[in-house]
């Protein structure tokens, strides 16, 4: 209401549509590059470059999935657009993304409803720094079946064809290039996302550092290869409004943002995950919300 020109920031990013087709493409070219690499190579260069690109893929799905790509008005072109930004990862993931992170918003915390929430054994567990750097490290795994446990919802129509689309290029990819490049984007999506400088977002987005602040910002120049996930009080402020302008929302209306506690490193992040005893799985704000009460 103070600032009305924020809302002008609302709607579709015109640049993301070839900003992700860049990226996609990419990923096919280096997909062909490692075809004849030794190993030792092809996980080398999953880690350094291509599950770099397929975890800031990730974050680009994050984004088509609040309708930035086309639109609100084209919900089907977004959800359309984000299986062929998916195809990268290897794996059938942004249908499935979409489904849960509505409830991120919605539910933030929210006990049965928010599937970003460690489970009760996560952190009972991994509560020493050896376990800490596991769950790290097992981040994807933890990621990708979480939600079935927590709060699993029916198969949609968009899941199965995201499976059917993504397990089809993956097979034309095999038939042509062989098994080296399948290997590396899916180790690629899982290493990035698991133990990497990237991940810290997972981290430092809602773990509670200091007491009574739940969501935080980080302002550093991992923004660039993250479509500005970093942004995430302000993501959480105005979820409607792209990545690439999230900065203006902090520089319009920088009084509600200034004075509030934000990240300057995602690895020192990392770090203190695993070294500080005060932190862990458990470190999340966990809450009952009416929707889980009537489940």
């Amino acid at each position: 209401a103070k600032y009305p020109e924020i809302k002008a920031l609302m709607g579709p990013d015109p640049h993301l549509k070839w900003i992700v087709s860049g990226m996609v493409f990419v990923q096919l070219l280096a997909c062909y590059l490692v075809k004849d690499l030794s190993w030792k190579w092809v996980f080398f260069w999953a880690y350094a470059f291509g599950g770099c690109i397929n975890h800031s893929m990730t974050l680009a799905i994050h984004d088509i999935s609040h309708n930035v790509a086309f639109g609100n008005k084209q919900t089907k072109w977004n959800r359309w657009f984000a299986v062929f930004a998916n195809l990268p990862i290897g794996v059938p993931y942004s249908a499935s993304f979409k489904k849960y992170h509505i409830d991120h918003h919605r539910y933030l915390g929210g006990d049965s409803l928010d599937v970003d929430i460690p489970t009760d054994f996560e952190g009972w567990f991994f509560c020493t720094p050896l376990r800490k750097l596991l769950w790290l490290f097992l981040q994807p795994l933890f990621y990708s079946l979480r939600p079935l446990y927590v709060n699993p919802k029916t198969i949609t129509q968009m899941e199965i064809f995201n499976a059917l689309v993504q397990f089809s290029v993956d097979l034309v990819i095999y038939y042509f290039w062989g098994l080296k490049p399948i290997i590396y984007l899916i180790a690629g999506t899982i290493l990035c996302m698991g133990l990497h400088p990237i991940s810290g977002h997972f981290i430092a987005e809602h773990y509670m550092f200091l007491k009574g602040y739940e969501t935080y910002s980080y302002y550093g120049p991992l923004n660039w290869l993250t479509f500005n996930v970093g942004y995430h009080m302000e993501h959480h402020d105005f979820p409607s409004i792209p990545g690439c302008k999230l900065p203006m929302v902090k520089k319009i209306a920088a009084e509600y943002y200034d004075n509030l506690p934000y990240h300057q490193s995602w690895i020192r992040v990392l770090w203190a995950f695993v070294f500080d005893d005060t932190i862990g799985p458990y470190s999340r704000v966990k809450r009952l919300c009416k929707r889980a009460k009537a489940h």
